[in-house]
């Protein structure tokens, strides 16, 4: 992977976090399911946490240049 693919790939781990979290809040808004996703809501939070941090390393990594 190179360092273009690599902050290709970050950016869209990190977009894909925001908008997979959004679409969850839109979702639960529409109905009542507190019981059932007020605990679901605690762990997506989490895994788009980790998985935006994720990709922010990934766009935001300083590539070497190769010394070949």
């Amino acid at each position: 992977m190179n360092p273009e693919q690599s902050r290709q790939a970050g950016q869209a781990l990190m977009a894909f976090s925001v908008i997979q979290l959004l679409l969850f809040l839109i979702g639960i808004s529409k109905r009542s399911y507190a019981a059932l996703a007020l605990p679901i809501l605690g762990g997506l939070v989490a895994l788009s946490g980790v998985a935006f941090w994720v990709g922010w390393t990934l766009s935001a990594t300083k590539w070497d240049e190769d010394e070949s």
